[in-house]
């Protein structure tokens, strides 16, 4: 769905218009209702997806000649500045967000001046971390990764929280500092008011499905990605624990090894990303192309990138993933199914969706795994760990396949257990993870360096200081916004 989105989003059947008689064209645009502010907080979340271009600039991707070659694939391959506005590009996603923000802060500025903005308590907590959520997404896409030592000196992004009344409005980067402190603050603010009993379900859609919803644990569970992300290792815990609490860990997780082992390519495409997957604790409706892309792109996981990411079997056994190869040469694992929405009963023209798990049970167990290494609960790390792999190799037995102090020392050759755990678990998440653009973001974490490499023998390398590990601002946020650009 193509919308004209610049960096500022106007929302004007929510400010309504003194034109046209000073009458309002539709009752809906005021929001003088519970069930219209929950309409609305349906699109506080970015219906535009990442895993694109994220996927193509990190290490999961090689050049596949066999491939097609897209603008916004090949761009992000070579760290380009993007050349489209696009679906599945930056700027896109960019506008995505903020057109998330606008609509969470009219719903938040509608809540605080309702008669009974007590009973509105639950919208306002997902408002809150919805908006808290966004910027958390630009500011790490947009900006440089977070660091104490410099957070408050490097440029963010504008921190958006009034709602628009003006079509174009100039806007300054708060620091990344300031910036995560606001996020952290509409995160804290925001969760204990969430109530899952807010989200009852309506005929199936989106609007009433908590899984497309910030639900409790979806909640905690984006706060163990935004410690881990500032490096408050016992927030992560804290956080990831509630997610967990009081159930089997691994009746959450995917059943790769079990129901998964048996399904066809087509069945794993309908059942991934299902809100009645348990793992999936945040889904998005994505107006993207990926579910398409991904099979046949130039700048995909090829052979070699397949066997790199994959050789991980040789310490813990055999996964059960299942990888299939497109006719582009590409490896892919067929998570996700394209949804065609034709703009008339009759039309071959239409809009294409992709379903995109924001945020799932797997990577929750992650963090905290990664969280108990950089505290040194090593033993506390490592059965993390096996509950993951417990669910991941085929004919699964622990005391042949878990993982164990020994295997990691021998794969990575490291004897120090935090380096040695730490490497297994980034190896880890890049398997489990592939294909949805979290790759990218574990390589800015950790300062991982990229290397590309062209069919035509070229050398391309991303060291962990290149400027281009940033994306760009949108033109038109640097033309009409008023804000700096990235240095190049």
């Amino acid at each position: 769905m193509q919308r004209y989105l610049g960096f500022i989003f106007t929302l004007l059947l929510l400010t309504g218009c003194e034109d046209f008689l000073s009458k309002e064209p539709d009752n809906r645009a005021n929001l003088d209702s519970k069930e219209k502010i929950a309409e609305l907080l349906v699109t506080a979340y970015p219906e535009a997806n990442y895993a694109a271009f994220c996927e193509a600039m990190s290490d999961n991707a090689e050049d596949n000649p066999q491939g097609q070659i897209q603008p916004i694939n090949a761009d992000a391959y070579f760290w380009r500045d993007h050349s489209t506005t696009d679906q599945d590009s930056p700027e896109y996603y960019w506008n995505a967000c903020y057109a998330a923000i606008a609509a969470s802060n009219h719903a938040l500025r509608a809540i605080q001046t309702a008669p009974d903005s007590m009973a509105m308590q639950a919208l306002k907590g997902e408002a809150l971390v919805a908006r808290a959520y966004s910027h958390f997404m630009l500011v790490n896409l947009f900006a440089q990764t977070y660091d104490s030592a410099t957070a408050s000196t490097n440029p963010g992004i504008p921190y958006v929280t009034e709602p628009e009344t003006v079509s174009f409005k100039t806007y300054k980067r708060a620091s990344v500092k300031e910036v995560y402190n606001r996020i952290e603050r509409d995160l804290l603010d925001g969760l204990p008011l969430i109530n899952d009993q807010a989200y009852q379900t309506n005929g199936g859609s989106s609007s009433g499905v908590p899984k497309y919803h910030f639900t409790k644990a979806a909640s905690h569970a984006f706060a163990s990605r935004f410690y881990l992300f500032k490096k408050e290792y016992t927030k992560v815990i804290e956080h990831a624990n509630q997610v967990f609490i009081q159930q089997d860990i691994k009746t959450l997780l995917r059943p790769w090894n079990s129901t998964y082992r048996g399904y066809s390519a087509q069945e794993l495409s309908l059942n991934y990303t299902k809100s009645s997957e348990k793992a999936n604790l945040l889904l998005c409706e994505t107006a993207s192309n990926w579910a398409r892309s991904f099979l046949g792109n130039r700048y995909s996981t090829g052979l070699q990138r397949y066997r790199e990411i994959f050789n991980t079997q040789s310490m813990v056994g055999m996964y059960s993933y299942s990888v299939l190869r497109s006719s582009s040469q590409a490896y892919i694992i067929n998570k996700f199914r394209e949804h065609f929405v034709r703009v008339g009963t009759n039309a071959n023209t239409g809009f294409i969706y992709t379903m995109l798990p924001l945020i799932s049970a797997e990577e929750v167990l992650f963090n905290r795994a990664e969280a108990h290494a950089m505290l040194f609960h090593f033993n506390e790390s490592l059965a993390d760990i096996n509950i993951w792999v417990s669910t991941r190799v085929t004919n699964y037995d622990p005391a042949v396949h878990n993982v164990t102090f020994n295997k990691l020392y021998n794969y990575y050759q490291k004897n120090v257990n935090q380096q040695a755990i730490v490497a297994g678990i980034l190896d880890f998440r890049r398997v489990e993870f592939l294909h949805e653009g979290l790759r990218w973001f574990d390589v800015l974490r950790h300062k991982l360096p990229v290397r590309h490499t062209t069919a035509d023998g070229q050398i391309l390398e991303l060291s962990p200081t290149d400027p281009r590990r940033v994306i760009q601002l949108p033109v038109q946020a640097i033309a009409s916004g008023g804000l700096e650009p990235n240095p190049r």
